[in-house]
């Protein structure tokens, strides 16, 4: 699969207190997220990007060949498409340094999260991807799910009692 240009909504500046949820592909669907090294390098990356534009990374699952990311603005000048382009470049930057190849996919999914729609609900939806994609039993069981701004635990925790609610 190939994402061609998505486009962005033509009524959206993409800045401000919002939430995103975005998929990124590795270029030609690369299995590069099953060593921890380069998910650690990635992840480190994504994480330095959103503390420069303002984004918390409530969630994030490295399948594979993709990436899965629930962010959410924390001040009026969070900038989505700047956090977008930098997480990309600086990743990418720093896997070709240590695999001397192309890490993503010029274009990517962004969904932005409507009023309605409940952060936690998203956030179970990122983090079940290893179980729904046959890679794991128990999404505690995968290694590459997590949060920059919760601990694993507590993250389920309050996936879970929104769940039973």
């Amino acid at each position: 699969m190939y994402t061609n240009q998505p486009g962005h909504l033509k009524s959206f500046d993409y800045r401000g207190l919002h939430r995103y949820s975005l998929t990124f592909c590795t270029d030609y669907r690369q299995r590069v997220f099953v060593d921890a090294k380069v998910v650690a390098l990635v992840q480190q990356q994504i994480l330095r990007a959103a503390a420069q534009n303002h984004f918390a990374v409530i969630a994030h699952c490295f399948m594979p060949d993709h990436l899965h990311l629930l962010i959410e603005g924390l001040q009026d000048d969070s900038d989505c498409l700047r956090f977008i382009k930098l997480a990309k470049q600086y990743s990418g930057f720093h896997f070709s340094q240590l695999r001397g190849r192309k890490l993503w996919q010029r274009y990517g999914f962004e969904h932005v999260l409507h009023d309605d729609e409940l952060t936690l609900v998203v956030a179970g939806y990122v983090l079940q991807n290893p179980v729904r994609g046959g890679l794991a039993n128990d999404v505690r069981d995968y290694p590459f799910i997590g949060s920059g701004t919760y601990s694993i635990e507590e993250l389920l925790d309050a996936v879970a009692d929104v769940r039973s609610t």
